[in-house]
């Protein structure tokens, strides 16, 4: 079974594009890639994952062609492995509220909002993407 990396949004002018992946041992993966294929991978952290969904649903980063678009279904399984992840119940509370939005339909600003709460950093949610993109590729 090949399993389809789900494109986020355009990173820059090179054409490269910020992704996620499941993995087989049931995790996800952040990928950086071109159209063709991966340039970098790596294990993807909840706040990489949580940045990505914030990502989707600000709409800050140039949206990918429909054939590597993430979905809202795609996004919401997302958030839910980061909630069935979290150790902690207040992280995991606030994790539950993000998919609560996301299900119900909710504005988008609503739903950013509710992920904002899930993130460990202070940092913008798309510099944050940028600057892990730039460590994977070696140009940090």
């Amino acid at each position: 079974m090949t399993v389809v990396a789900c494109a986020v949004g355009l990173l820059g002018a090179d054409g490269r594009w910020i992704r996620f992946a499941p993995t087989p041992e049931e995790r996800y993966a952040l990928l950086i890639g071109t159209d063709g294929g991966s340039s970098a991978r790596a294990s993807a952290t909840s706040d990489e994952l949580v940045a990505l969904a914030i990502a989707y649903f600000a709409e800050e980063l140039p949206e990918p062609s429909e054939a590597l678009a993430a979905t809202h279904g795609d996004i919401a399984a997302l958030i839910r492995h980061v909630a069935g992840e979290a150790e902690e119940m207040e992280h995991a509370r606030y994790l539950a509220e993000a998919v609560d939005a996301i299900d119900d339909g909710l504005a988008a600003d609503v739903v950013v909002g509710r992920l904002s709460r899930c993130l460990s950093s202070a940092e913008e949610p798309e510099a944050f993407l940028r600057r892990r993109a730039a460590e994977l590729l070696g140009r940090a």
